[in-house]
């Protein structure tokens, strides 16, 4: 069995369809300033139209750090993103992820698009 730990960083590196049996039934993602969706099927929808966009690019983690406690993880990241005509995109995101006796409850998600320059 993954620990909590596990589901968020495979969460927060896209491997979304890894955890998908660890959602709460009644789940929540917040992506901070954009949207909110309610439940299971909302959030798998919303990660399979990811996966599909994601199909188009590569994805490199410059960052990926993680901080977790026994019912809260959070994931702060910074991902190159190379799109089919080698544009590159650099987005920060820090999600947090909320847990329930194993089962993942509520994610926040923050992200910015960010410069090359600031990558470090």
């Amino acid at each position: 069995m993954a620990t909590i730990q596990q589901v968020a960083e495979a969460f927060s590196a896209h491997r979304f369809r890894e955890v998908y049996d660890f959602f709460h039934p009644d789940i929540q993602w917040i992506l901070v300033g954009a949207a909110k969706l309610e439940g299971r099927d909302q959030v798998v929808a919303a990660c399979e139209g990811s996966l599909r966009e994601l199909a188009r690019t590569t994805t490199q983690f410059l960052r990926f750090k993680t901080a977790a406690g026994p019912e809260v993880v959070a994931v702060d990241a910074i991902a190159r993103y190379v799109d089919t005509k080698w544009k590159s995109t650099f987005v920060s995101s820090c999600d947090i992820y909320e847990f329930t006796q194993g089962a993942l409850t509520k994610i926040t998600t923050y992200t910015v698009e960010v410069d090359s320059s600031a990558v470090k």
